[in-house]
């Protein structure tokens, strides 16, 4: 009978613990025919398996018999319990409102960027991550941004974002300096079967496919078929070739 593997086994679908920590989703909200909205945050909250902290927003443009809408978005540096900020197309480029691109002078540093326009917010989530708005092409209605990577990509004009940077930007500089710390870190995310990784080879036989041996070797090609399931694609996929590449040298007699 067959071994399933580390690598099945954790492709396999299986409940996360991290969803009953879940503040919400970091979304911007939605305008609902409204040129201009407002709202409060009420706190800055951390959440587990998250390394840039959220803001609750809270709307106060709410109309007469309307339920308070609560909203949860990325928290910026600079932003504090009791800030207003704003969400239009004519509100004041301050640090937290939310504009259109197309209203953003060129150079502005922004985040929470909509790929789509209504998207909520796909683009510069994480922490300390920003994006540069290049320029705007009014005849396409296309701005051109730089993203966290230096790739510059062009997105509707009428694609909101935040102004601002992502809060916890320095957090990843600070080394671990043990292996408690990143068993910890690894158990807030969720990913906790993903570390320690051992190496195929260095198993024995009946826990892998590679394991034994006299020498740590796998026995066999670690090419993968490019239609092969997921959980089976380790190694080189689809690899047209093999080996070193040695150089061929020409011969002068």
């Amino acid at each position: 009978m067959g071994k399933v593997i580390r690598k099945q086994r954790l492709m396999r679908a299986h409940k996360s613990p991290n969803k009953m920590y879940k503040k919400g989703a970091t979304l911007l909200p939605k305008m609902k025919n409204r040129e201009v909205r407002e709202g409060v945050i009420e706190d800055i909250v951390h959440e587990k398996g998250r390394v840039a902290p959220l803001a609750m927003v809270t709307m106060t443009d709410n109309e007469e018999g309307e339920k308070k809408e609560k909203v949860v978005l990325v928290a910026l540096e600079g932003m504090h319990t009791g800030k207003t900020i704003m969400f239009g197309n004519n509100v004041p480029l301050d640090m937290g409102n939310t504009l259109m691109l197309k209203n953003i002078p060129d150079g502005t540093i922004v985040c929470s960027v909509e790929r789509l326009v209504g998207d909520g917010g796909s683009i510069a989530k994480s922490s300390g991550s920003y994006v540069s708005v290049v320029g705007y092409n009014a005849e396409k209605n296309e701005t051109r941004i730089k993203l966290p990577s230096g790739v510059k990509k062009s997105v509707s004009g009428d694609c909101r974002a935040m102004v601002g940077i992502v809060a916890s930007g320095g957090v990843h500089e600070k080394p671990l300096l043990k292996a408690g710390r990143a068993y910890y870190m690894y158990k807030a995310k969720g990913k906790l079967g993903f570390w320690p990784r051992v190496r195929g080879v260095a198993m024995n036989p009946v826990d892998h496919l590679h394991g034994g041996g006299n020498h740590q070797h796998m026995g066999m090609s670690s090419c993968v078929g490019r239609n092969a399931p997921s959980a089976q694609k380790v190694g080189q996929i689809a690899a047209r070739r093999t080996g070193c590449g040695k150089a061929k040298t020409k011969r002068f007699e």
